[in-house]
């Protein structure tokens, strides 16, 4: 009972035990590198979008704080200043990147953070000034605006007061204005003359300020406009489209490599095949005169010598056609004597037919006219074993 021979059944389902296994575990590999590829264009996909994304879209806003200077030595009273508050402010992230794109405009303004004191509620207007200088200090551009503080009465500002008495008290409120100055509306930069830095300036001696900022915000048309404003729709269409096109060469790459590739390879090699057939012809036409008897000039003479043929395709000498017919061992004779002469069967698309007709035919002709014995120079009769020729008809 121990050595009894398994049962069929279960030699069967053995193998069909290593069948499936063979197949989940080809499926698995293949279902393993489908998706590798699909992350891998996926990554690439989303790298091509966000490197596009950083290359093409400029700093949307650049809030740069302004810290003004002025003259202290002088002799006068302590409501006034000795020179007019200015400032440098340089262009530039970390003294390397420039804020701004070549062509793109940008709004610059300046913010003003003024109390209300009785000082700046009677200082009136003022002007603040904005020079653009590049390497070398040279100035390129220049605007100059006017600026005021909101009017309050001093019945607002008593309602105001004990309105927020109680957040004025804690300090989350305070009594201040904000003014928000256009010094640029629309700023170009110029690829010739980058700017590097500006310099603003206010008119005004008797200026109090918690603090000032220049920002620099984008002024974005067209692409960049649909970028800005509608971020994660514009990064779902490029992704998309990044993803689609990589598919699309990656499927051609696959299809062209293991399938055979889309198109025909008749029609891509078929003026290789018009060059081979020329040169194993030119190579039959020399090994076949090479077995020929006359070889030499005379023999090349004498080859162009073949009767006559009437247009019914027999020759004036034989007119039974009797010696047209050969003989066994002649056809022997007629076959090719080492493999070298045999052609390989080429591919081709039917363009080429009436070229191999022609060269199976030079190849009969010439073999079978080296059966025979060579005629003697000078003699007109053809021998016994010429071989017929059809007429050919010229499309001339």
């Amino acid at each position: 009972m121990v050595n009894d021979p398994p049962v069929p059944a279960l030699l069967w389902a053995q193998e069909m035990g290593h069948v499936m296994a063979g197949r989940a575990r080809k499926l698995l590999l293949q279902f393993g590198v489908f998706f590798c590829t699909i992350l891998l264009l996926l990554w690439v996909s989303v790298f091509l979008y966000g490197s596009f994304y950083y290359s093409y879209m400029p700093t949307v806003s650049h809030l740069s704080p302004v810290h003004f200077h002025y003259r202290t030595d002088c002799e006068s009273s302590t409501s006034l200043l000795c020179s007019f508050p200015v400032a440098n402010v340089t262009l530039a992230k970390g003294g390397r990147d420039r804020v701004l794109m070549y062509g793109q405009p940008y709004r610059v303004t300046l913010e003003l953070e003024l109390p209300e004191s009785p000082v700046n509620q009677d200082l009136g207007m003022f002007l603040v000034t904005i020079s653009c200088y590049t390497r070398g200090g040279r100035i390129i551009s220049t605007s100059s605006r006017s600026v005021m503080l909101h009017y309050r009465s001093s019945l607002l500002q008593m309602l105001d007061t004990l309105v927020f008495s109680s957040l004025l008290l804690f300090g989350f409120a305070e009594q201040k204005q904000l003014l928000e100055v256009e010094l640029y509306p629309e700023y170009r930069e110029n690829s010739y003359v980058p700017t590097t830095g500006a310099i603003i300036e206010i008119h005004s001696k008797r200026i109090q300020m918690y603090g000032a900022y220049l920002r620099i915000h984008a002024h974005f048309t067209g692409l960049r406009y649909l970028l800005y404003n509608f971020p994660m729709t514009c990064a779902f269409v490029g992704v998309a489209s990044n993803f689609t096109f990589l598919s699309v060469i990656v499927l051609f790459s696959y299809m062209q490599w293991v399938w055979g590739g889309i198109w025909p390879r008749q029609r891509l090699s078929l003026q290789v095949n018009i060059r081979n057939r020329k040169r194993s012809r030119k190579d039959i036409q020399r090994k076949v005169s090479a077995h020929q008897p006359g070889t030499g000039p005379q023999g090349q003479e004498e080859s162009p010598q073949l009767s006559p043929v009437t247009e019914d395709g027999e020759s004036h000498a034989d007119p039974s056609g009797t010696e047209g017919q050969l003989s066994e061992e002649e056809k022997t004779e007629q076959q090719p004597l080492s493999g070298e002469e045999e052609l390989e069967p080429e591919a081709s698309d039917g363009s080429g037919s009436w070229e191999d007709a022609a060269l199976l035919t030079e190849a009969n002709l010439a073999a079978s006219g080296s059966a025979p014995a060579p005629e003697t120079v000078g003699s007109s009769e053809p021998s016994a074993g010429s071989v017929r020729q059809r007429p050919i008809c010229s499309s001339s």
